[in-house]
């Protein structure tokens, strides 16, 4: 790379990390925030809240990532054009093209990283997740579990025990799983155990009943004698499923097994999440195509970006909203392929017509009225805030 490229490239990358890793953060501590049941009532120490909330990193950073790209470049030739360097460096001969060759080589590096991401990182997190959260429910049953006190393990489970025997038995259990929608399982047994077999953990239920209920619906009450349950997934022994489509890899999604029980469900979700995978590359470079084209071209300060800046995220949020919902209508209709991967390699191809001809990308009006209404709102929103402050240092002084 020259002097210039290398320069805008350690501009963009120096946006992009922080961008990133900021949004990551705050989504992170939303997502930390809802596992710290784990803690207060479920046991876990701070360690296995650490690695819950690990690993999910991958799959955060993976989604978030071309959101930043595109952030990070916006933010870069705006403060190119307000420093005049923009303007210089077309003076000096360089043209849209070569200003944007250091940003596509970031996107190239970034859509690298996405795919050994969403082929290798995310797949081994999401199974190491499962893993982790199915042992720990093993372990609060057969060990943390204190009598006479609730704990959850996760949302919608609970258990409660009257005591625990010597032997370890567990004396008067309580399980309730309200997880599925419109259907709570009441599970009452005089003793239970937990039972290990090879990598496997079961939970075994002595003389006790399971109280099913579901939305308009009689309520059943079903009568057992001995009744097991595989703590991995809490259903009945036969019902046991396997890893969900996010958390497969390529191979296994290009080839499922026919008797998986994932798959015969909803076999659908395996084209969907292996088709979005694919598609998820291009979006960094529709991202930079988007940008670029949008604010490639130099202007004087007394010219305002602000309308190309609208136009460049709106158009870029409206293709990445539309990519989700195709993607989604994947699982029901095989046409939708095409337009997952239409909708990206389109909107690259509509940037790259508007560079070559010189024409900057535009939004449809009444998306662009609309995106103008939300930015004067919010300024309006943030003047109401700070107009008090300011009265109260006003009266102070």
């Amino acid at each position: 790379m020259t002097l210039i490229s290398r320069y805008i490239f350690r501009q963009a990358f120096g946006a992009l990390l922080m961008i990133l890793l900021s949004l990551t953060a705050i989504v992170w501590i939303a997502l930390a925030l809802k596992q710290l049941s784990l803690i207060t009532s479920g046991g876990a120490g701070g360690i296995a809240f650490l690695e819950i909330t690990g690993l999910i990193l991958p799959d955060i950073m993976a989604t978030i990532a071309p959101i930043a790209m595109m952030i990070a470049a916006l933010y870069t030739l705006n403060k190119l054009n307000q420093d005049s360097e923009l303007i210089v460096m077309t003076a000096a001969g360089a043209s849209v093209s070569r200003l944007s060759r250091p940003l596509v080589i970031l996107a190239l590096l970034l859509a690298t990283t996405l795919v050994l991401a969403n082929f290798l990182v995310t797949p081994w997190s999401q199974r190491k997740l499962s893993e982790l959260i199915n042992q720990l429910r093993t372990d609060l049953i057969s060990q943390a579990l204190e009598p006479g006190s609730f704990a959850s393990p996760e949302d919608g489970l609970m258990f409660h025990i009257r005591e625990r025997s010597n032997d370890g038995h567990l004396l008067g259990l309580l399980m309730d799983d309200t997880r599925a929608p419109n259907e709570q399982l009441t599970y009452v047994a005089d003793t239970g155990e937990v039972v290990k077999r090879s990598d496997k953990a079961f939970l075994v239920l002595h003389d006790g009943h399971v109280v099913r209920h579901v939305a308009n619906q009689q309520t059943t009450i079903i009568e057992f004698d001995s009744y097991m349950l595989d703590l991995a997934t809490v259903k009945s022994k036969g019902k046991i499923e396997g890893p969900k489509p996010h958390a497969r890899y390529v191979s296994e999604l290009l080839n499922p097994d026919p008797n998986d029980g994932v798959y015969l469900a909803n076999p659908g979700s395996f084209r969907a999440e292996l088709h979005e995978r694919f598609a998820s590359v291009l979006y960094p470079f529709l991202f930079i195509a988007i940008v670029v084209a949008s604010l490639g071209q130099a202007r004087t300060n007394r010219q305002s970006r602000n309308q190309a800046q609208i136009s460049a995220f709106g158009l870029s949020a409206f293709l990445k909203i539309t990519g989700i919902a195709a993607t989604n209508l994947v699982a029901s209709n095989q046409w939708a392929i095409a337009l997952v991967y239409g909708l990206p390699v389109g909107g690259i191809a509509v940037s790259l017509l508007a560079l070559r001809f010189g024409s900057a990308l535009k939004l449809p009006a009444p998306l662009k009225r609309a995106l103008v209404g939300v930015r004067e709102a919010l300024a309006a929103a943030g003047a109401r805030l700070v107009q008090p402050i300011r009265l109260r240092r006003g009266g102070a002084s």
